[in-house]
């Protein structure tokens, strides 16, 4: 039995984090390794929003491992966990046994382009660092993740939803080619954060999709893609630069733009009910739009005057859902016994 167990089966504890999901605005796919290291920096805003993914771990009466997520599972070692990123975190925190750990969220878990995946595994860290009495730092959790995400499991994708997971707020970052992640936090007047918030409309369109498979192709076909893949970063810093000086009512044509170069890089990342969507939310005073995340489904983002939000709601006939920027990243919300 290794020590951190063998201290924390001492002692009946529970453990509760809570870490946002996000939007992002432009930018997304230049963190994308195959861009970045060879076009370094990569570019990307991205804001955590209101809606949580909650992980809860709890000391197990044996030496056991219970992961209850859309099924349950109960294994006697960690390899033989089928879950790949709880797998992966309880080996890299030196966690073997005599642990219980399940997950809920406040949307739809997975393929909805909300970062789930990666918000997970970031609660998940922070919940298991504090399982064993350890403070993990905001960037350090990001960069766990990261490691597990791209590095041991080399699954496709790129590393904004880990850093806006573990640090929250809105944030511009960039993705340098030695690796390195910058993050600078958005800082405006309130009045002007609230009117781009206020401005800003979700909606759900009711279908998810595997983010793997696009991430694949789009990675697959960056190459070929560059220059497309520089527009979206430099939108990304002209956006910082707009919103610092507090022109939030550019928002939707940075969004506009970007999407209109994103759509292109990859198939799958668009549709043509997506396109239909789009086109019905622009006909209904939105400035500019998004598909939330890789692409194909999901959430869509749009940019309107607040007074059209309802027109553009049922003309597209989708859930709204409200949200709020969320200025803390991921948190230990309980620890008890």
């Amino acid at each position: 039995m290794r020590k951190h167990k063998a201290i924390l089966m001492e002692k009946k504890i529970i453990i509760i984090s809570r870490t946002p999901l996000r939007i992002t605005f432009v930018g997304g796919g230049t963190d994308i390794g195959r861009y970045y290291k060879e076009r370094g920096p990569g570019a990307v805003i991205s804001a955590a929003v209101n809606k949580y993914i909650y992980v809860t771990v709890h000391r197990r009466f044996d030496s056991t491992i219970r992961v209850s997520y859309s099924r349950t599972e109960n294994v006697e070692s960690v390899d033989q966990l089928m879950h790949p990123t709880v797998r992966e975190a309880l080996r890299l925190l030196d966690i073997d046994g005599g642990i219980e750990i399940t997950s809920m969220g406040d949307i739809p878990a997975g393929g909805t382009g909300m970062g789930s995946s990666s918000t997970f595994l970031v609660g998940l860290l922070n919940a298991l660092h504090a399982w064993r009495g350890e403070y993990a730092t905001a960037v350090q959790l990001a960069e766990e993740a990261v490691r597990i995400e791209r590095g041991i499991l080399k699954e496709p994708g790129g590393k904004q939803d880990q850093y806006i997971a573990a640090l929250g707020g809105i944030q511009f970052m960039e993705f340098n080619r030695d690796e390195t992640v910058v993050t600078t936090p958005l800082i405006m007047k309130e009045e002007s954060r609230k009117n781009l918030q206020d401005n800003l409309l979700l909606l759900y369109t009711g279908s998810q999709r595997r983010s793997a498979e696009i991430h694949e192709r789009q990675s697959k076909d960056a190459g070929m893609h560059l220059e497309s893949y520089d527009r979206m970063r430099d939108l990304a810093y002209s956006m910082f630069k707009s919103l610092v000086e507090n022109r939030w009512d550019e928002t939707g044509r940075y969004l506009h733009e970007n999407w209109l170069i994103k759509r292109t890089l990859a198939d799958g990342i668009s549709s043509p009910a997506i396109d239909n969507y789009y086109k019905a939310a622009m006909e209904n005073g939105a400035t500019g739009g998004k598909l939330i995340g890789a692409g194909g489904s999901g959430f869509m983002l749009f940019f309107a005057p607040r007074g059209s939000h309802e027109a553009i709601r049922k003309a597209l006939g989708l859930k709204a859902e409200p949200f709020e920027f969320e200025t803390l990243g991921s948190r230990i919300i309980y620890v008890g016994d």
